[in-house]
């Protein structure tokens, strides 16, 4: 490539004896590594992976870049990767400078490679891309042998848009000028540029907090697809890399559009956000085969611009006819309301809305009916991940973890309903009859830890905001009011599972 040889390193995996099998490539992430998905294997695909992350650490297995094109190297102790400037720090002056685009070319030779297998037919291609992988679809998607890809979250407008906060729903809405290497990314490289040259039907599978594309500015993208081409997308409320909920969709995807499976695919919903004869807003759906739905699940958001740092809260939907509404109460009528909805058919396939977006004000007569709360889990436990609600001692309604690995935490702090006061301090409830030592972590760079004592009844703690220490200036957390989610891990040898929290809310300070 570019007058210089890169041997890319695969993994090929087929059940023995298959013939005329569909193929499968598979693109991994940041910095991850190739791995067939042995699923598709079990069920008679023809599963190709390859690294393009190149030489990290001790791996004795990877793809091996030419001194001229180290850049493919997107470890940063061994190149670190091309985007808008060059290694030496100058702008680029052609896209082919790029490390996407070695990167987009290795995964057209990995294609080429998968297709010449004896057991592969060359008729049924398709390709599935997770994270960074997902950001690579969109380049692949325009390879006319594709019949269809799955990206997972990989969606673009992150150069430029994410890494200078233009988000769309910016008030007042500033874009700083592009450098020139930024132009020349937008144009030619990022995802989507190549949206109006896609032939794949492509699905897209997302969390609505995912950070990895603008959840709102991603979607926007589907307006772009040419009018031949089958979409879809299914976006995980108050998910990150999660997709638990809506994974299976892939699955569905590639058997309806590479293997020709008569898959009965959902058509796209309409959606909009109205207000009511109170001038309460409101979010109509209106699905286009309503009586093949089996569930509907909204949410909505207040006021935060950032795609990834929004609380979305869960609102019951109530069938109306031919359409199922669900009301949004806000604090101001003059911030942006946001809301979307899951869609589950018969088939459990998940499809979701638009993402919608209005100032109530704008709408006509709008009235703002919600209020702050001191009392955080007033709504529930609903926003809090990797948790199992339950009933403790004495019939207190709480939560206990479910990964000690990954802990559990909450973006709830975004929303302005239960956004600290001044001079507030959190409290919480905690039942354990074990002693155990968590860190609680306030904005990602904030924490403490904190001491959990044994005991049969429950106990409370009170976390004043200076307790918290941020790692990187080892300064105390000037407020609580700063803060959008917290997090708890254990510490090495504790088991946060074995503890029960419950009632977190505000105390002390008067209530802006």
């Amino acid at each position: 490539m570019l007058g210089e040889e890169i041997r890319v390193y695969c993994r090929y995996s087929v059940k023995a004896g298959a013939t005329t099998a569909p193929g499968l490539l598979v693109v991994h992430g940041w910095m991850g590594a190739a791995n067939p998905d042995r699923t598709f294997v079990d069920e008679g695909w023809a599963v190709m992976a390859h690294d393009y992350c190149g030489k990290t650490g001790d791996r004795p297995h990877f793809t091996k870049y030419p001194e001229k094109l180290r850049h493919g190297n997107m470890d940063a102790k061994v190149a670190g990767p091309v985007r808008s400037k060059t290694l030496d720090g100058e702008f680029i002056t052609d896209p082919r400078q790029t490390s996407d685009y070695v990167w987009y070319a290795i995964q057209r030779r990995v294609l080429s490679y998968l297709e010449q297998q004896k057991e592969v037919d060359r008729k049924r291609l398709g390709a599935m891309g997770y994270s960074y992988g997902g950001t690579l679809m969109w380049n692949l998607a325009t390879d006319p042998r594709v019949k269809a890809v799955v990206a997972y979250f990989g969606i673009g407008y992150n150069d430029y848009y994410r890494d200078k906060q233009v988000w769309l729903y910016n008030v007042p809405s500033v874009e700083p000028p592009k450098s020139p290497g930024e132009e020349i990314i937008l144009a030619s490289i990022a995802p989507e540029a190549h949206v109006p040259f896609i032939t794949a039907a492509t699905l897209f599978l997302n969390g609505s907090n995912d950070h990895h594309g603008g959840h709102e500015r991603g979607l926007e993208s589907f307006k772009k697809f040419p009018t031949n081409v089958p979409w879809s997308f299914a976006i995980q409320a108050r998910g990150h890399h999660d997709t638990e909920k809506i994974g299976h969709n892939s699955k569905f995807w590639l058997e309806k559009h590479v293997l020709g499976k008569d898959v009965a695919w959902p058509e796209h919903p309409q959606s909009e956000i109205h207000l009511d004869a109170e001038g309460v807003p409101e979010l109509v759906i209106t699905p286009t085969s309503p009586d093949k739905v089996r569930k509907v699940e909204m949410f909505y958001a207040l006021k935060n611009p950032v795609s990834f740092a929004r609380s979305w809260r869960d609102t019951p939907s109530v069938r109306q006819g031919q359409q199922w509404i669900g009301k949004m109460p806000v604090l101001s009528v003059d911030d942006y309301v946001f809301g979307y909805a899951n869609i589950t058919d018969d088939t459990t396939i998940v499809r979701s809305t638009d993402f919608n977006a209005a100032i109530p004000a704008k709408l006509g007569n709008a009235k703002a009916t919600d209020k702050p709360s001191d009392n955080i889990s007033s709504s529930g436990y609903g926003a809090w991940t990797n948790i199992a609600e339950l009933e403790g001692p004495k019939g207190i309604k709480g939560f206990r973890s479910t990964s000690n690995q990954r802990g559990s935490g909450t973006e709830q702090l975004h929303d302005p309903k239960w956004q600290a006061p001044a001079n507030s301090r959190l409290s919480f409830k905690f039942y354990c009859t074990e002693p155990q030592t968590v860190l609680l972590t306030a904005a990602d760079h904030n924490s403490v830890e904190l001491e959990i004592t044994a005991s049969d009844n429950w106990q409370e703690m009170t976390i004043a905001p200076e307790r918290l220490i941020n790692r990187f200036n080892q300064k105390p957390l000037a407020a609580w009011s700063s803060v959008g989610k917290i997090h708890f891990l254990p510490k090495a040898g504790s088991d946060l599972t074995k503890v029960i929290f419950a009632d977190f809310k505000w105390v002390t300070g008067t209530r802006r």
